[in-house]
């Protein structure tokens, strides 16, 4: 497991990159820039988060075709189909989100509490960013596909080098160089684009190298997407309301606090896509045990899954109570230092419950159990952006307010994605009591 761990953990790490690297750079224009930066990449992450499934969704559903297939003797067909359909629902769906998006950029950053020189570059940088779109939907399904298949290490190929385009581009189209002018936000947006598509590019060539030319388009594989796509977007959707709540609170605060908000912020996303590198692993074991009727092994899998997942939260804890007066110095503009403390301690003290969280997600996604998964991100949605929605703006206690409900938001989904294994129920596919129900069971 720690093997195919790796490279996930590489790929992982390289993804979430773009959004430090972007920030490090706009962090050198001033506050009102990088809580511009905040706003953009607030709404684009609710944006693709909420179609995630098309990477969830086609990773277990691929795993699953994959390891029936095996134990029928069969090929690779029903997979390549499945992946074929997944690519051409990402193309239609990012362009039109390019299309309706960019029309409406000026009300949605009104709407997270942007205005002034802060509400103009918002929009600058969601319209430029939004062109991107329609790539980042169809790598998320290419590169679901390739781990469905438990091929971990291409994925981690294209991040890297996705990540590498974006750091050559950011400085130069930021700040400027030789005959290309400084574009400021602008820049980071076109910069993450251009890497985004040619990020998509290579995964797309990758997945069909790897499972060969679909027969056609299968409208069973489109029906068993959407299908599961149907509890996965209400659940992406429900994260994303806390998560723009989070922001629009920090953004009526202030710029300053918009600005350490963002920051935090970034690096909670980046400790939360390390700590899923053996959520994505996981959830295709467990999705591969399951359709080949092996419960104990699946539940070996969660077991292993979920101890090393809080281990990896408790020492990315420590990196960054350790790292707090680097972080400060190199991404916090200077005006906002004050306001930095107590949110980054916050923060740090809830990633060994984020591990837990993470790593239970990752075992339900690959036993099918996205209903389950839905309920409790809205339940935790109703807690958690109840004490963001309380926190008076006016307080100087307001953005450490918005932190503590981070950290309620992920014990709430954290408790209850154990119990779901431990000790389960009839209804859960790994329980304990009763038949399981999970992928590829009748």
């Amino acid at each position: 497991m720690i093997a195919l761990g790796l490279p996930i953990l590489g790929s992982l790490l390289a993804e979430p990159l773009t959004g430090l690297v972007d920030t490090a750079f706009v962090a050198r224009l001033g506050a009102e820039p990088l809580a511009a930066l905040g706003v953009g990449t607030m709404v684009l992450s609710a944006i693709f988060w909420a179609l995630s499934f098309l990477g969830v969704a086609t990773q277990t559903l691929v795993a699953g075709l994959m390891a029936t297939s095996v134990r029928h003797h069969g090929g690779n067909g029903a997979a390549s189909g499945m992946c074929f359909v997944a690519v051409l629902v990402a193309l239609v769906a990012g362009t039109a989100i390019a299309a309706v998006g960019v029309p409406l950029a000026v009300k949605v950053a009104g709407a997270m509490g942007a205005s002034g020189v802060v509400q103009d570059l918002s929009v600058d940088y969601l319209r430029w960013r939004l062109g991107g779109a329609p790539a980042m939907l169809v790598a998320f399904a290419a590169l679901g596909a390739l781990r469905g298949v438990h091929d971990m290490v291409t994925p981690l190929r294209v991040a890297v080098g996705l990540n590498a385009l974006n750091l050559i581009l950011d400085p130069i189209l930021i700040f400027g160089w030789g005959a290309v002018p400084a574009m400021g936000v602008v820049g980071a947006a076109l910069a993450s684009t251009a890497s985004q598509w040619a990020g998509a590019l290579w995964a797309v060539w990758a997945a069909f190298s790897r499972l060969g030319r679909p027969d056609g388009f299968d409208w069973n594989h489109a029906k068993s997407l959407l299908s599961a796509g149907t509890n996965l977007v209400a659940r992406a959707v429900s994260l994303n309301v806390f998560l723009l709540l989070g922001t629009r609170k920090a953004t009526l605060i202030g710029a300053s606090a918009g600005a350490v908000h963002q920051v935090v912020r970034s690096v909670w996303f980046f400790d939360a896509l390390f700590l899923d590198s053996f959520a994505i692993l996981a959830q295709s074991l467990v999705a591969h045990f399951l359709g080949r009727s092996e419960l104990s092994n699946a539940r070996r899998v969660a077991r292993v899954a979920l101890r090393w997942s809080f281990g990896c939260g408790v020492a990315l804890a420590v990196i960054m109570l350790l790292a707090a007066p680097v972080v400060r110095r190199i991404w916090i503009p200077a005006e906002a230092v004050g306001l930095f403390a107590s949110p980054w301690t916050i923060a740090a003290l809830s990633q060994p419950i984020s591990g837990i969280t993470f790593g239970s997600d990752g075992v339900h996604f690959g036993s099918g159990d996205f209903r389950f998964l839905r309920n409790v991100v809205l339940t935790a949605l109703v807690a958690g952006g109840a004490l963001v929605i309380w926190a008076d703006p006016a307080r100087p206690w307001a953005l450490d307010a918005v932190w503590w409900a981070f950290a309620v938001w992920t014990s709430i989904r954290a408790a209850a994605g154990v119990l779901r294994i431990w000790p389960g129920s009839r209804t859960a596919p790994l329980g304990a009591v009763g038949e399981p129900r999970g992928v590829g069971r009748p």
